[in-house]
Parts: C-alpha cells; sequence; structure tokens
C-alpha cells in the first residue's frame, strides 16, 4: 500500500528536525559559555543566572518535593524501627516484672518460714520444693536436700505456717515427703483447748478426717489441732489446723499448711533417743533371799547336824 505523501506526517518530521537541531545548538552554546574563561563572559554568565535561577522555582518544585518525601520515608523509616525496639524492652520489660512478682513470692514465703515460732532446742534444714508426686492416690513432694544435709526418716517438714508432713524416703541429694493428707500418714494429736487426743489419719482428701477421740462432744469446730509429740514420732505443739466438720458429719481438719503453693519446706530435726548400749539392762534381775550372818548360821548348821 502506497504512503500518502500529503499527510501529516509529512509535515511534522521535518519541524522535528529543525527543533531538535535547534536544542542541540543552544546546548552547544550553553557549553561554550560555560567553558570560556573571560571576565566578559563571567559577567555574562552572572547576568543569565540572576535572570533566570529565580524564574525557575516552579520547575525545582517537583524536585524539592521529591527530596521531602524521602526525608519524611527516611523518617519514618527511624520512627518504626525505634518503635520496634520499644517493643522489644516492653517485652523485656514484662519478663522481668513477673521475674520479680515471682520472686517477690518466693521472698514472702520465706518470710513466713522465719516468722514460725519453733521449741529452741529445735534446728531445721530448708529446702525447695522441686516436684510432686501429681497423683490423686499419692500426695507426697520431692526436696532438693537429703542425706548430705544430714536429713532422716520421719523428721517432720512444715511451711510457714504449719505442719506439711513427714519425711519418707532420703536420698544423697533429695528426700521425699509424704504429706498429711496422704492415705498412709498417721499422726498423734491434741485438740484444743478440750485436750482430747486423736489420731489425723489422711484419706486423700483437703481435710484428713479425726480418729480414736475419746470424747467426740467436747470438740468442736474451729478448735486449734497441734501434735502430741506421743510416740515420737513429731515434736509437740506442732500448729496442724483447726477441727471443722465434714459434709459426712465427721470431725475433720483444715490444715493450717498451703497445699496449693508449696515452694519452700522447713525440715525439723527431731531430738534423738538415747542409744541401748546394753540390752541385757533392760531385763531386771531375779530377787535373791537376803544372806543371814555367819553367827546365826552356825547355829542352825548344829542343830541340823544333832537331828
Amino acid at each position: 500500500m502506497a504512503r500518502d505523501r500529503n499527510g501529516p506526517e509529512q509535515f511534522t518530521r521535518p519541524l522535528r528536525r529543525i527543533l531538535v537541531g535547534g536544542l542541540v545548538l543552544l546546548l552547544l552554546a550553553v557549553f561554550l559559555l560555560w567553558r570560556i574563561d573571560s571576565p566578559r563572559v563571567e559577567r555574562f554568565r552572572a547576568a543569565l543566572i540572576d535572570r533566570l535561577v529565580p524564574s525557575f522555582d516552579w520547575a525545582m518544585t517537583p524536585v524539592t518535593r521529591v527530596a521531602g518525601m524521602i526525608d519524611d520515608f527516611q523518617s519514618y523509616t527511624r520512627i518504626y524501627e525505634q518503635n520496634q525496639e520499644l517493643r522489644r524492652e516492653l517485652q523485656q520489660m514484662k519478663a522481668w516484672k513477673e521475674a520479680a512478682l515471682q520472686l517477690e513470692q518466693k521472698n514472702a514465703r520465706l518470710l513466713d518460714l522465719n516468722q514460725v515460732r519453733l521449741d529452741p532446742k529445735l534446728t531445721h534444714v530448708t529446702g525447695v520444693v522441686i516436684a510432686d508426686s501429681g497423683s490423686p492416690f499419692r500426695q507426697s513432694v520431692l526436696l532438693n536436700v537429703g542425706a548430705r544435709d544430714g536429713i532422716r526418716d520421719g523428721w517432720a517438714t512444715m511451711d510457714g505456717i504449719g505442719l506439711v508432713g513427714r519425711i519418707s524416703g532420703v536420698g544423697r541429694n533429695t528426700a521425699r515427703v509424704i504429706l498429711l493428707t496422704d492415705s498412709n500418714s498417721r499422726i498423734p494429736v491434741i485438740v484444743q483447748p478440750s485436750g482430747q487426743r486423736a489420731l489425723l489419719s489422711g484419706d486423700n482428701s483437703p481435710a484428713p478426717p479425726l480418729e480414736f477421740l475419746d470424747k467426740p462432744d467436747l470438740v468442736r469446730p474451729g478448735d486449734r489441732v497441734v501434735t502430741s509429740g506421743d510416740g515420737g514420732v513429731f515434736p509437740a505443739d506442732l500448729l496442724v489446723g483447726q477441727v471443722a466438720q465434714g459434709p459426712d458429719r465427721r470431725m475433720r481438719v483444715r490444715l493450717a499448711a498451703d497445699y496449693g503453693r508449696l515452694e519452700f519446706l522447713r525440715v525439723l530435726r527431731s531430738h534423738e533417743l538415747e542409744p541401748i548400749s546394753d540390752p541385757g539392762g533392760l531385763v531386771a534381775a531375779p530377787v535373791m533371799p537376803p544372806l543371814l550372818p555367819a553367827a546365826e548360821a552356825e547355829p542352825e548348821t548344829a542343830e541340823a547336824a544333832d537331828g
């Protein structure tokens, strides 16, 4: 198909060539003008700049806006990084706050342990609870003290308020504590102020029952329960709890120890019994008749001989 020589492209092509040529000549003239080293040309350049540059503020506005946007973006990036850093520091502060609360709780438990009034003759070892049985059929906890600390079977353990249980099983570095709520626990107690003696028997419930009460009618809810010291199982007058009547109408003991937060336990060193060095001394010697004097014995001998 033949081209139309009378079309618009036939007239615009020479015009574009003229404009491009003129622009090239203008740029070449500006280049030569800025390269000529002459005082007269220098004054001309200064006059030209003073005349044209103030009039080009509108041309610099997009450049200025773009530069401002770049600065704002960089500033936003810095603010975002600072915000992320503050978030990380806030998370760290929350972790430190949680650690501080835990330390405060532990400190409060230790202060409770120090406030318990005990017999001055009794000494103790404080241990940390590191595990529990986790079984509803066996109520016990594990301490981080053992034979290396002088712990022995049967010793009583207390928290910051009352009696918790007794040592039952000692390793070199650990010891197991059978709690008062365990079904294998049996301790002799006294109910005050009536003075009734009883046996606190664990049944895997939070409030173990009182058994073998001589006069149950003298026992009232709210009475104080302490250890009796009978049999040398536990030291006497250790706080156990208060009497409460259970749903089954049995007298039970609301334990003073906080079983929900057992963190530190005090192991009481009980008085040791005197060792028996002479087992034969426990058997009494047979009763012998008194010996008669020699003067009285001789007549009796003579009479026997005459007969």
